[in-house]
């Protein structure tokens, strides 16, 4: 994952991108909810979309006609489409990070292991983004 967050950050680089979303940390730090803010966004939101996304449909859709790795498409195009906040270069990265954890889904046979490591990357990036 440390690889895929790199080559996002040369990529940005390289073609001379601006964020590719706005910072939240304004809004969060306006509201005074910057506590709350870590906390949905490193905790609940990788927990709610690893077992929504990498837990039921990719174990249903695993067991269909689509197979592990349609399943690891799939869901990964599903988890980039329903990340709104970010442009199609930003949803881009969101579905290359989708197929490296439903790998890591599929290998291990494990959510948590998706929840922590989409947790780790969302810690990384919000403390990237204050930096």
């Amino acid at each position: 994952m440390a690889i895929l967050l790199s080559a996002e950050s040369l990529t940005l680089s390289i073609v001379g991108a601006e964020e590719i979303s706005p910072n939240p940390y304004a809004s969060a730090e306006r509201a005074g909810g910057f506590l709350i803010f870590l906390i949905a966004g490193c905790i609940a939101a990788p927990v709610m979309e690893e077992f929504v996304v990498r837990g039921f449909m990719f174990r249903g859709w695993s067991q269909s006609f689509l197979g592990p790795i349609g399943s690891i498409v799939v869901t990964s195009v599903v988890w980039a489409m329903i990340h709104t906040q970010y442009g199609w270069f930003g949803r881009f990265w969101i579905f290359a990070t989708g197929l490296a954890l439903g790998h890591f889904r599929w290998r291990s046979n494990s959510t948590w292991l998706t929840v922590m490591v989409h947790s780790a990357i969302n810690i990384v990036v919000f403390f990237a983004m204050g930096l």
